[in-house]
């Protein structure tokens, strides 16, 4: 299974506690295959609005096309390890930046990876 999850900085709140399984941070300053790049992140986060989430979504997307076609062996042992494993994509939000779980990367990665392998299972955030 594949999923994703809140990293938190200091004690985590009881009301969150960490999953079980394989975590892996997903976030832009990481050298995860999922990881969006500094300057889309820092563009959208600058200004978190339709427009700028909108454009997110096209340009995300394209980046991970690109990393597929060139390194499609990192995507393929991701999605061998989530088959045999649960794995959770890390990554901050929601944040007081970015409340909102459907507007961060790990969604899209999620329907990214769900789309190239439709057999895997893949589990999307609850949207409180």
């Amino acid at each position: 299974m594949l999923a994703r999850y809140r990293m938190v900085r200091g004690k985590r709140p009881p009301s969150d506690p960490l999953p079980d399984g394989i975590r892996q941070d997903a976030r832009w300053r990481t050298r995860h295959v999922l990881r969006p790049d500094e300057d889309t992140v820092k563009e959208l986060l600058d200004s978190l609005d339709d427009r700028t989430w909108s454009k997110f979504t096209r340009v995300y997307p394209k980046l991970l096309e690109k990393r597929f076609r060139e390194e499609r062996a990192s995507f393929d042992e991701l999605a061998k390890l989530a088959t045999e494993h649960d794995v959770f994509i890390g990554c901050s939000c929601p944040t007081k930046s970015n409340p909102r779980v459907d507007h961060c990367h790990t969604f899209l990665a999620l329907g990214f990876m769900k789309g190239k392998y439709p057999d895997l299972h893949v589990e999307y955030p609850r949207q409180d």
